[in-house]
């Protein structure tokens, strides 16, 4: 058993995550998607983004992910609520290896009061960001996010996700956000199949 506290090396980190993702998220049956379209699975990633070993796991592979494609960056975050733990595991697995990555949460639309925000957090205004998501279908919670940081003067470098479904979502975010999408785990890694 591995100690909570202990930081696996990189190859063993990504298969311990992605039996965790195997063994807890992965739910078969018919399922509606929001997005809309009908699935013979779904990829439940709350129970991994939230779960004691697997969050750690999500910040240490996802930041491992965004190095090794060479995306240099100041914060991560996206699309409340999906969003939120998968910045805090980078932000968390970041400051283990003392480097400054902050997080930020995106609303789903603009406060009325207050500040008036839509992208709360540290500022991200001038700098490097990420927008991260625990999955997508339609890449429209990634968009979203993208759009609001644009317009909160973020320079967005990449979208990154855990799960990829393959459904088009990367090459369509790739497409509109002119940014390249990552993703951990395809669905074949995971043995899924629609």
């Amino acid at each position: 058993m591995t100690k909570l506290s202990e930081t696996l090396p990189i190859d063993e980190a990504r298969e311990r995550l992605r039996q965790l993702i195997m063994k807890l998220a992965v739910v078969r049956g018919k399922v509606t998607l929001s997005s809309g379209k009908e699935a013979d699975y779904y990829v439940d990633l709350r129970r991994i983004t939230l779960h004691h070993e697997a969050s750690r796991l999500v910040g240490q592979v996802m930041l491992d992910l965004l190095d090794n494609a060479g995306i240099e960056f100041d914060a991560a975050g996206g699309l409340t609520m999906g969003a939120d733990p998968v910045g805090n595991a980078i932000m968390r697995s970041a400051g283990d290896q003392d480097r400054a990555i902050d997080t930020f949460v995106v609303r789903k639309a603009q406060k009325s009061y207050g500040m008036g925000r839509q992208v709360e957090g540290p500022s991200v205004e001038g700098r490097n960001v990420v927008a991260v998501e625990d999955t997508s279908t339609t890449g429209g919670s990634a968009l979203t996010a993208v759009e609001a940081l644009k317009k909160a003067g973020a320079n967005v470098v990449a979208v990154a996700v855990i799960v990829d479904r393959a459904t088009g979502a990367k090459e369509h975010i790739e497409e509109v956000a002119g940014v390249p999408c990552l993703y951990a785990y395809s669905k074949t890694d995971l043995e899924l199949e629609d």
